[in-house]
C-alpha cells in the first residue's frame, strides 16, 4: 500500500476531539485518496516550522517509515515566517531552501517522490493588522523545486484565490472563527483567521488533490475517483490557474 507521508505545521496536523472543530489539511486529504490502496500518515505538528521541525527530530520517523513508491508531501511557512523567535524562523534566501532539500534527501534517499506544497493563506493576508505574509516563503519554495525538480503545488495562490471568490463566507466556514456558546472547548468564541474549520481543511485538501490530479501519472494515481466530481465543482468558482500549469511553463 502506497502512503502519503505530511510533514507539516497546525494547518495540516491531525486534530483530535479536544481541538474540535479544528482541523488540519492533511487530515482531510483522506477523502480523496483511494480507499485500500493509499493510506495517510500525518506528522505535521502544531508550531512548527522547518527548522523547528528539523531540530526537534521529526525527520527521523519519516525516514524511519517511508518507503519506495510513497510520498512526501511538505507544506510550511507559517512558522518560517516568524523573524523574532529564532528557534522557528528561517530566511526565505538561505535557510529556508536549505531545510526544504532536507526533507527532499529523506524521501529520495528512501526511493520515495517529495511534493512541494505552499503554505495555506490567511484569511485575513490583506488586512491592516496583518503582520506575517507567505509570498517570500511561497516563492522560494516554488524557486526550490524548480532547483531540485520536485513538483510544487502552489497552495498559497489557490487558497487566495478561492478565498477571495468566497469573501465572508470563507472567514466563518474555512477558519476558527466562531460563535460564542456552541463549542466545548471554545465557549466563549474564537477569532482565528489562520487555523481551520472542517469545510476549510476539506476545500484546501481538494484544491491540492486536484492539482495532482491534472499533474497525472503516479500524482493522479495516488486519487480517489469522485475528484472528477470535485474538480468540476471548483471550476465554478473560476479557479482555472493552477500550479500544475506553473510547473509546466
Amino acid at each position: 500500500m502506497t502512503t502519503i507521508f505530511w510533514a507539516g505545521d497546525s494547518t495540516v496536523k491531525q486534530n483530535s476531539i479536544a481541538t474540535w472543530p479544528q482541523t488540519g489539511i492533511g487530515q482531510e486529504f483522506e477523502r480523496y485518496v483511494k480507499r485500500c490502496e493509499v493510506r495517510v500518515e500525518n506528522h505535521a505538528e502544531n508550531g512548527r516550522s522547518t527548522k523547528s521541525f528539523i531540530d526537534e527530530g521529526r525527520l527521523a520517523p519519516i525516514y524511519d517509515r517511508i518507503t519506495k513508491g510513497d510520498f512526501l508531501f511538505i507544506q510550511f511557512g507559517h512558522n518560517d515566517e516568524k523573524p523574532e523567535d529564532p528557534t522557528r524562523y528561517a530566511d526565505p534566501d538561505s535557510g529556508f531552501p536549505e531545510n526544504l532539500e532536507k526533507f527532499v534527501n529523506v524521501a529520495r534517499n528512501k526511493g520515495a517522490t517529495p511534493v512541494f506544497i505552499t503554505p495555506v493563506t490567511r484569511y485575513d493576508r490583506n488586512g491592516p493588522k496583518a503582520i506575517y505574509k507567505h509570498d517570500r516563503w511561497a516563492e522560494a519554495m516554488k524557486r526550490t523545486g524548480a532547483a531540485l525538480d520536485v513538483v510544487v503545488i502552489d497552495l498559497t495562490a489557490l487558497s487566495e484565490q478561492l478565498v477571495d471568490a468566497l469573501g465572508e463566507t470563507a472567514r466563518v466556514t474555512y477558519y476558527m472563527n466562531l460563535p460564542a456558546g456552541v463549542y466545548p472547548h471554545f465557549p466563549q468564541g474564537q477569532r482565528d483567521n489562520t487555523h481551520l474549520q472542517p469545510a476549510g481543511a476539506v476545500a484546501f485538501a481538494g484544491l491540492i488533490a486536484r492539482e495532482l490530479k491534472k499533474l497525472g501519472g503516479e500524482y493522479a494515481a495516488l486519487l480517489c475517483d469522485d475528484i472528477d466530481q470535485w474538480c468540476v465543482e471548483l471550476d465554478h468558482f473560476g479557479m482555472q490557474t493552477t500550479a500544475a500549469e506553473e510547473v509546466e511553463k
